[in-house]
C-alpha cells in the first residue's frame, strides 16, 4: 500500500493526489454546514431587525463572497500539485476569469442595492423604481467593460492597442448612432429631472394621454382616442409638456356675449347671477366677471373661474353644468345672448324743395 502512494503520475505522488482530493471533500462539507447552518442563523437575525442593509449584507455574502472564497481556496488546495507550465498558466487564466467574474457581479449588486434602498427611504413610487432599471442597466454594462479590461491587463495583454481601436470604433460607433445616444441622454433627463412620470396625464404637442412606459429610447404615451403613441425621448425633451396630473387647481376662462339693447339694471346683476351659478357648483370657486369690452355686435363679459380637482372629466362636467344654468337664467331673466349681426337704418330721402 505505501509503495502504491508513493507512484508517481503525471508529476505528483497518488497520496499528495490523495490528499488533495480530502482537503477538496472536507472543504465542500465545511462549505455545505457553513451555508446551511450559520448564513440560515445570521439569515434569522437580521429578519428580525428594522434595517435592510444586514438582510443585504448576509444576502450579498452567501450570493458573492462564499462561492468565491470556496473556488479560491479550491484553487489553492489544487495549486499545491505539481503542473506543467501550460496546465499551470491554464489554471492562473482561469482563476482570474473567476475573480474577475464575481469581482463585477459584486459591485453591480452593491450599486443596484444601494440605489434601490436610497430610493425606497425617499418613498419613490413603484413606477419610479422600475425606471431606474434602464439607467442600471448602462451603468452596470460599463462596470462590465471595465472589468474585462483590468482581467486581459492581469493576463498579460497590452491593453493600450484595445483602448485606442475601442477609441476610434466607437467615435465611429457613436457617429452612426448618434440619434440613439440624444435619445439616451434625453433619458436621463427625464430619470433625474422628473418631468414626468408612470401613470401621469401629459399634453405635448397637441397630444393628450397617460404615459404607459419610459424606455432607454422611446417613451409609450396612450392617448384619449384610444391610440399607443411612441415617441422619441427627444423631441419630449424638446417640447413643452403640460403634466396634468400635477394640476393642483385649473382656471378656467370664457366669455359671455349679451346684447347691445340689454338693460342697465340687468347688465349691472349679471356678475353676481355668474358668481351664484359658479359656487353651487362642487369643486368650483367664482373668482371675477366683469365687462371688459364693446365688440362689434355685442357686449363681452370675461369669467374666470377655479376648479380645485385635476380630473379632466369632472373640469368637463363642471363647465357644461355651469353653461346649461347661465342658458336657463338668462331665459329666466330675459337676457339674450348676441350673434354676429348688423342693424340696418333705411331713411327715405328728404323732398326736394321748390
Amino acid at each position: 500500500m505505501k509503495d502504491f502512494l508513493q507512484q508517481i503520475w503525471w508529476g505528483n505522488t497518488v497520496q499528495m493526489y490523495a490528499i488533495v482530493l480530502a482537503e477538496i471533500i472536507g472543504l465542500w462539507i465545511i462549505y455545505r454546514l457553513l451555508k446551511k447552518y450559520i448564513v440560515a442563523s445570521f439569515k434569522k437575525i437580521t429578519s428580525r431587525t428594522k434595517s435592510e442593509i444586514d438582510d443585504a449584507i448576509v444576502a450579498a455574502a452567501e450570493k458573492f463572497v462564499l462561492p468565491y472564497l470556496y473556488l479560491a481556496i479550491n484553487y489553492g488546495i489544487i495549486d499545491q500539485l505539481n503542473f506543467s507550465v501550460h496546465a499551470e498558466h491554464v489554471l492562473k487564466v482561469v482563476i482570474a476569469v473567476i475573480t474577475a467574474y464575481y469581482f463585477v457581479r459584486f459591485v453591480n449588486h452593491v450599486i443596484h442595492l444601494s440605489v434601490l434602498l436610497y430610493m425606497q427611504r425617499k418613498q419613490e413610487p413603484p413606477e419610479r423604481i422600475t425606471h431606474l432599471s434602464g439607467i442600471l442597466i448602462v451603468v452596470k454594462a460599463l462596470i462590465w467593460i471595465v472589468g474585462i479590461l483590468m482581467l486581459i491587463e492581469n493576463l498579460g495583454y497590452n491593453i493600450t492597442t484595445i483602448i485606442t481601436g475601442l477609441g476610434i470604433g466607437g467615435i465611429a460607433i457613436a457617429l452612426a448612432a448618434q440619434n440613439i445616444l440624444t435619445d439616451l441622454f434625453s433619458y436621463f433627463v427625464i430619470f433625474f429631472d422628473k418631468p414626468f412620470e408612470i401613470g401621469d396625464a401629459i399634453s405635448v404637442n397637441n397630444i393628450t394621454g397617460t404615459v404607459e412606459r419610459i424606455g432607454i429610447k422611446t417613451s409609450h404615451i396612450r392617448s384619449v382616442s384610444g391610440e399607443q403613441l411612441i415617441m422619441p425621448n427627444t423631441e419630449l425633451v424638446k417640447s413643452t409638456i403640460k403634466n396634468i396630473k400635477r394640476l393642483e387647481r385649473r382656471g378656467v376662462t370664457f366669455k359671455l356675449n349679451v346684447r347691445y339693447d340689454t338693460s342697465e339694471q340687468k347688465l349691472k346683476m349679471l356678475p353676481d347671477l355668474i358668481k351664484e351659478i359658479i359656487n353651487k357648483q362642487q369643486h368650483a370657486r367664482f373668482d371675477r366677471c366683469h365687462l371688459v369690452a364693446f365688440g362689434d355686435f355685442s357686449l363681452s363679459y370675461e369669467v374666470l373661474y377655479f376648479i380645485d380637482n385635476s380630473d379632466y372629466k369632472i373640469y368637463l362636467e363642471i363647465q357644461q353644468n355651469i353653461y346649461f344654468e347661465i342658458m336657463n337664467a338668462f331665459s329666466q331673466q330675459g337676457i339674450d345672448f348676441a350673434f354676429p349681426g348688423q342693424t340696418f337704418i333705411l331713411q327715405h330721402p328728404a323732398a326736394p324743395k321748390s
